[in-house]
């Protein structure tokens, strides 16, 4: 007896064991069933071996309690002592499925099933399971007997028999037998209708690619003919007819639960199809209708039941079109939208959990070896198999993978699936979410082998292979087109130059001989350089195509390389930090401006980085602009060396700005697009603004001190208009300014405007000299008089013209009259001139409303481009930039001396005021604020893309996908950007129609 307090040598033995709960086990042990066996040692040990003892003690338990006498007991225990083979079956089931100790509790003769050690039940194929279903005549019956051999599956599985592409094939070729077992019930039932017809059952997705889950669906097609002559819709129907019933004998639910679903919905047109069709019928589906995506699923197609011969006629007559797909038109888009992770569905606390649809999930290694397959099947027939092992083993041995990466990709991809086989085998329930429960972890872990800290070894062992599946992922594809040029590992199977070139153009690259080039030159060689090259190629060539233009992001990264890799930091910041490989591939594909600024200043690649706390790409400040450009300008020797280097700073800052515009639009992989595109608008829009502004302030400096010294003979200050005053500058757009001096005291007059227009020439001079940096072009078109009046005049001169002259469209031009260098008093004092003009007292009067009404039709009516599509043009089109801009003016104009929020120069924050003083309802104004930033965002990206300014979406195909990409809409989409701007515009005009022709 056991002293109080102390713990029984039992209750140590069983911890020692595995045990979790050994209170409860030794109170198991000492059921009176367990009673002939409990001391000895053979059963412990045993249980102690499985997965989970504590599950294999109370399913024993369970089960010797469910024998119908004390005989069948009695065999069942001399049985698990006396047979090694049957114990560690048996056991290792229990221990591992609550699901099939539940059968065997309610089945009680099935742990029979387990006896036999043949050695063709070792690995038992379709045959063998048609015979363990043969005796099955309804739904209830079909279940049990699958389950019965479901557990000899689970036994080899568990007990190390089969491994786990061995177990994934046994799973398809039960599946197999059962439906075959299914149909036969369900030709039983309905003769007549089986007489009527022949009819195939193709397997799909797992189960045609003989590689089955121990739950999932059994994806089906259904080919019906008919059979002796019958009419061919009679066979259809009688065909669709036994095709409904034997899917419902396998899912609908029973007093034995259900089997699994069986899902045609990937037949021709999904569910909204016939579930049946004829051969006939499915061959003109596949050559008119059918998607990139339904061939690659027919990779895996396998006739399993019913008429095989039929079936056989199916897939033959298929099997030319599946492995001639790459040459179909769309099949580059449809790739590369293919090829990015489809996660958005998953819900965020469940995606790090994901063995199947997660970064680093089975589904990356199972597309990236289709695609493989699509690409290279055609030539060489060595490809065409519907099992993921056996194809990356086929693609490793014709050199279309690296052999490296094809071992570490099958290690990953068969341990993914291991434990994928034990989440599911716990329950017999359909799951692809790594449980959380330490637990069931721990169930896991030890069944998998790792037996010294369960949950801690196969979280780690989970980690590390989804770690190798994400980084293999994209290089698997890459790689072997850099073995292929680079030639440096002999004996090595290498991709052909014609192989290379397909896979480059399924890849998006529109010149493969080019590109070919390209690698070759960054990869050749034993130098430091070519081989950190093929180390981060890889990777940069797949973020290369996920862009519109691969080929230029290529061309692109290898200038860069080129002007910078004898340069010590540059290939080592995109080694080590990791967002600049991924933001400079992004940069570099995105378009032309960001190219060719860099290019001019290659070093500003190190921008790119995780330096200075990942704030590389962050716009800077105006004050931080000009303290700079000052700087500089102090440093140099003579105007034009102080301009140069401003305009340096600028083409560095509009780099920086592009840069980070194009990374927050495209997103990472680590950080996704930004959600808020005003944000992005906005963000653009000051930065350009500020940096124009400070690129002035210096000009405006380097000028005077190169003409006069410290101090200008007149005070002088440069005024922001439009864009420029409203911070909201695009990358192309010109600076509209107005220009005011004051003559010093002592200074007459006409000394003082000789100088100032001096100043003005020499800085539009300087700014427009040619050289690597962009010119920054001034436009003072809106100054009195436009262009017949004098660019620059003093304070009293504005005061003169506006008291007696102005007209109204000058006044809601200096709507976006902002100060942005020069003298702030003198600044100061024209915008106290000026705000009566534009926020007159009372508002406009209705002439005046009027005769802004007829201006802006006059202007749709006179200005739009010959030839332009007025929907789609951003600037004057209904909708436009001007619609909305003219509109918030107008309130402006009539509000703005009553409503001191609505006295901004920015269209949005304007649009915001009129929201919040109730002078334009809620919905009018988001629809007015997205139009607006919609219409923006267009802008930016044609310039982004082709690298000089438009008003609209470019008519070059490629140019325009890289405006789709950069507004967020996957490749193959241009129509629904296309469309979506339409009715955004349409929205907008509406809204215009009411408040500005009509309010």
């Amino acid at each position: 007896m056991t002293a109080p307090g102390r713990r029984s040598s039992t209750f140590t033995r069983l911890l020692r064991h595995g045990f979790t709960d050994p209170s409860d086990a030794e109170r198991l042990l000492e059921s009176v069933e367990l009673a002939p066996i409990r001391n000895d040692p053979v059963l412990l040990e045993a249980l102690g071996g499985t997965a989970d003892p504590d599950l294999a003690l109370h399913g024993l338990v369970r089960l010797l309690e469910a024998q119908p006498s004390p005989a069948d007991q009695r065999e069942l225990l001399d049985t698990v002592i006396a047979a090694k083979p049957l114990r560690d079956r048996l056991l290792g089931v229990l221990g591992a499925s609550a699901a099939l100790a539940d059968h065997l509790a309610r089945h009680s003769g099935d742990w029979q099933a387990l006896v036999m050690y043949e050695p063709r039940d070792l690995h038992p194929e379709v045959e063998e399971f048609e015979q363990g279903l043969a005796d099955a005549t309804d739904p209830v019956s079909l279940r049990v007997a699958y389950r019965r051999c479901l557990l000899s599956i689970a036994a080899r599985d568990v007990c190390g028999t089969a491994d786990v592409a061995q177990t994934a094939a046994e799973l398809a070729d039960l599946a197999t037998a059962t439906l075959r077992a299914a149909l036969a019930i369900a030709r039983a039932a309905a003769p007549e209708d089986a007489a009527q017809c022949r009819l195939a059952v193709i397997a799909m997705g797992k189960c045609g690619g003989h590689e089955l889950n121990y739950v999932s669906d059994v994806d089906v097609i259904f080919v019906g003919e008919t059979a002796d002559g019958a009419d061919e819709d009679k066979a259809v129907r009688s065909a669709t007819k036994l095709a409904s019933h034997m899917m419902r004998i396998c899912s609908e639910t029973t007093v034995e639960g259900s089997i699994w679903p069986v899902d045609a919905n990937l037949r021709p047109e999904g569910r909204n199809g016939p579930l049946v069709r004829t051969l006939s019928s499915h061959l003109a589906y596949y050559r008119r209708w059918a998607k990139t995506w339904e061939f690659q699923a027919l990779l895996k197609a396998r006739p399993v039941a019913g008429d095989i011969e039929l079936g056989e006629e199916y897939v033959a007559a298929l099997e030319p079109m599946v492995w001639t797909v790459a040459e179909r038109e769309n099949f580059v888009p449809d790739v590369q939208k293919m090829r990015r992770r489809v996660v958005e569905n998953i819900p965020v606390a469940e995606l790090d959990r994901q063995l199947k649809l997660g970064p680093g999930g089975l589904r990356d290694v199972e597309f990236a070896v289709q695609l493989l397959q699509l690409v290279h099947g055609r030539d060489d027939a060595s490809l065409r198999s519907g099992t993921t092992l056996d194809a990356l083993q086929a693609l490793a041995a014709g050199g279309y993978v690296g052999r490296a990466d094809a071992a570490q990709l099958d290690a990953a991809y068969r341990f993914l699936r291991s434990m994928e086989h034990r989440i599911q085998l716990y329950r017999l329930r359909r799951t692809h979410l790594v449980p959380e429960d330490d637990a069931d972890l721990r169930r896991i872990g030890r069944s998998l082998g790792l037996r010294v800290d369960p949950v801690a070894e196969l979280t780690r062992e989970w980690k590390r292979h989804a770690s190798v599946v994400r980084r293999l992922h994209e290089k698997l594809f890459y790689r072997p087109l850099l073995d292929a040029v680079a030639q440096l590992a002999p004996g090595e199977a290498r991709l052909s130059a014609g192989a290379a070139r397909e896979r480059l153009i399924a890849l998006g690259y529109a010149d493969p001989a080019a590109a070919l080039r390209h690698l070759e030159a960054l990869a050749s060689g034993v130098t430091r350089k070519a081989a950190i090259q093929r180390t981060l190629l890889p990777v940069l060539l797949g973020w290369f195509a996920d862009s519109a233009d691969p080929d230029a992001g290529l061309l692109n990264f290898r200038n860069v390389s080129d002007a910078l890799g004898k340069t010590p930091w540059y290939l080592r910041l995109l080694r080590d930090e990791g967002a600049a490989a991924e933001n400079l591939a992004r940069v570099l594909s995105a378009g032309r401006l960001a190219p060719d600024l860099l290019m001019r200043a290659p070093e500003a690649v190190a921008l790119l980085g995780d330096g200075d706390g990942g704030r590389g790409l962050e716009p800077r400040s105006r004050g931080h602009l000009e303290q700079e450009i000052l700087a500089a300008v102090r440093r140099a020797d003579g105007a034009v060396q102080a301009v140069t280097a401003a305009r340096g700073v600028r083409r560095r800052e509009l780099f920086r700005t592009a840069a980070a515009d194009i990374v927050g639009s495209y997103g990472t992989e680590t950080k996704p697009a930004e959600a808020d595109q005003g944000a992005l608008v906005d963000r653009v829009g000051g930065a350009v603004s500020d940096l124009t502004a400070a690129t002035l302030a210096g000009t405006l400096r380097a000028v005077v001190r190169d003409g006069w010294g410290d101090t200008l003979p007149t005070r002088f200050a440069i005024i922001g208009m439009g864009r420029f005053g409203g911070h909201e500058l695009g990358y192309g757009s010109d600076a509209d300014v107005l220009f005011v001096h004051e003559p010093r005291e002592g200074v007459d007059d006409h000394e003082a405007g000789v100088a100032a227009n001096r100043v003005v020439e020499e800085m539009r001079r300087l700014l427009q000299i040619p050289s690597a940096d962009p010119p920054l072009l001034i436009d003072a078109d809106l100054r009195p008089e436009g262009k017949s009046g004098p660019l620059v005049r003093t304070l009293n001169s504005y005061a003169a013209y506006y008291r007696r002259w102005s007209l109204v469209w000058e006044s809601q031009a200096l709507l976006r009259a902002e100060p942005v260098a020069g003298d702030e008093d003198l600044a100061r004092r024209f915008v106290e001139l000026i705000d009566p003009l534009r926020y007159p007292a009372e508002g406009l009067d209705e002439d005046a409303v009027r005769e802004i009404r007829r201006l802006k039709a006059r202007m749709e009516s006179e200005r739009m481009p010959r030839g332009a599509d007025p929907k789609l043009h951003t600037k004057l089109g209904p909708g436009g930039l001007s619609d909305i801009e003219w509109t918030v003016q107008l309130l402006q104009l009539r509000h703005g001396w009553a409503e001191p929020a609505l006295r901004t120069t920015r269209t949005r924050e304007a649009l915001a005021a009129a929201r919040a003083a109730g002078l334009i309802p809620d919905e009018e104004a988001s629809i007015l604020d997205e139009a607006w930033v919609l219409a923006t965002r267009v802008r930016n990206a044609v310039m982004l893309v082709r690298g000089r300014a438009g008003d609209t979406f470019p008519s070059d195909s490629r140019e325009l996908a890289a405006v789709g990409r950069y507004l967020g809409y996957e490749l193959g989409h241009v129509g629904d950007m296309l469309d979506a701007y339409r009715r955004t515009a349409r929205r907008a005009r509406g809204v215009v129609e009411d408040l500005f022709y009509g309010g």
